[in-house]
């Protein structure tokens, strides 16, 4: 049977800096591209907006739209400059932690290997591995916006080992918090950080 493996991204195999106050960093990229923002932004930053079903994912600039018409700003034919907004506001510096690289180099060995992130910025796993220091090319780089659902919801599982040919059942996902465990609902494995460090990985007995 071929297996796989799949990565979580950010605090498994990259650290990336986030802006410390996310409205307030959307605020401002908003107002650079000529778009209001409400008096009480951060309030309406900070409700939701979109009804989606338990474990979708609901794309960010999605939600910053929403949000500005929940307060009258109707974006109009701005909605692009919303969402260079949104991925202005999180531009990540990045850095490739301890390990990773040759994680995924002892994974590739064994069979296809993938990316799976929660991410609701579109690009920014791309541009994120782009400014790594990881290997350029992955079978597949599935992000909870573009595939619509977040870990650990099975369906986000599913959706990355359907873009790497093989059966849930027969993929392994690594990464570092327990929504990561959800792939075992799913009947796949899971590898936590916290029990086996990414140096340490490739040489764990019956990893893959």
């Amino acid at each position: 049977m071929s297996r796989g493996v799949s990565f979580d991204l950010f605090g498994t195999l990259v650290d990336a800096e986030r802006p410390t106050d996310p409205a307030a960093a959307v605020a401002t990229e908003l107002r650079e591209r000529g778009v209001a923002v409400p008096e009480d932004w951060a309030a309406a930053y900070g409700e939701p907006h979109v009804d989606a079903p338990p474990g979708a994912e609901v794309p960010l600039p999605a939600h910053v739209a929403a949000a500005l018409r929940s307060r009258g700003v109707d974006p109009g034919g701005e909605d692009q400059a919303v969402r260079r907004a949104v991925v202005a506001a999180f531009d990540p510096a990045v850095t490739t932690r301890s390990g990773a690289a040759e994680a995924v180099a002892a994974a590739r060995e064994r069979g296809p290997v993938a990316v799976l992130s929660n991410c609701s910025v579109p690009g920014l796993v791309r541009k994120a591995l782009i400014r790594s220091a990881l290997p350029r090319e992955f079978d597949a780089v599935v992000t909870s916006a573009a595939c619509g659902w977040r870990k650990p919801d099975p369906r986000a599982f599913e959706a990355v080992a359907e873009r790497l040919g093989i059966g849930v059942g027969a993929l392994l996902h690594v990464g570092d918090s327990e929504v990561d465990g959800g792939i075992e609902q799913a009947g796949g494995r899971a590898v936590l950080l916290s029990e086996t460090g990414l140096r340490e990985l490739p040489a764990r007995e019956g990893w893959v």
